[in-house]
């Protein structure tokens, strides 16, 4: 793992994603010189993919700036309590309070079309008799709701490889806010047919963070890489 005084950046993906999401973002970082480490998150559970990433974080000897997309901003608002978590970044993000829930937060807002667009699927959980449940885009509404400014036939690849979320991920609390306590940054999607972005705008505004809007799809990183390097950029200028 990077090993610096200048922060290693971790992008945290979120939902129906895996890290190939951030493939656009990676070569603009590490063209500006930052050091970089994309793992794959279980999503299997708020609490236990935050425990993942954290461990992630501790394996990484010196600063560390958290990024993260969509579901990855709740992992990164629970796993950026670890001591060398220097700042957070959301992208089109969640950025939870302490004891609140994604279903909670994004209950007080309109749907966005991917309400109409999930797929529920059980899948056989270790120990128990009783399967969980993935939750997934249906593969031909994904480029619509998801990415209808990444080039078409990538978006036809996104959706065919998801990587779904556990519907058991919607309800857990998050038990800790980072951004309580370390500087925060946050990207608003204007054009999000994902998450709704006044639940973006209100989670920022709430934490204080400093804020731009893309006119973007959910995947601002895959359509708008240089502006998300640019945000980036600003949280490493910004933690000195």
């Amino acid at each position: 793992m990077p090993s610096s005084d200048s922060p290693t950046i971790v992008l945290v993906h979120g939902a129906f994603a895996d890290a190939s999401s951030f493939a656009r973002l990676v070569p603009e970082l590490t063209g500006r010189g930052l050091g970089v480490v994309a793992p794959a998150v279980p999503n299997r559970s708020l609490i236990g993919d935050a425990a993942y990433i954290s461990s992630v974080v501790r394996s990484i000897a010196g600063p560390v700036i958290l990024v993260g997309h969509s579901y990855g901003g709740a992992v990164i608002t629970v796993a950026g309590e670890e001591e060398n978590v220097k700042g957070l970044v959301y992208l089109a993000g969640y950025a939870l309070a302490e004891g609140e829930s994604l279903g909670e937060l994004q209950g007080r807002f309109p749907d966005s079309d991917l309400a109409s667009a999930l797929v529920y699927t059980p899948f056989p959980v270790e120990g128990s008799d009783e399967p969980g449940t993935d939750v997934s885009v249906v593969p031909e509404s994904f480029p619509a709701v998801f990415a209808h400014d990444v080039d078409p036939g990538l978006a036809k690849i996104l959706a065919v490889s998801q990587r779904p979320l556990a519907a058991q991920a919607f309800a857990e609390e998050a038990p800790v806010a980072a951004w309580k306590t370390k500087p925060s940054w946050g990207l608003v999607a204007a054009a999000d047919r994902t998450i709704n972005p006044e639940v973006e705008r209100y989670g920022y505004r709430r934490a204080g963070m400093s804020v731009v809007e893309v006119d973007s799809s959910h995947l601002v990183m895959l359509s708008h890489p240089e502006d998300v390097a640019d945000l980036i950029e600003k949280a490493v200028r910004g933690i000195g």
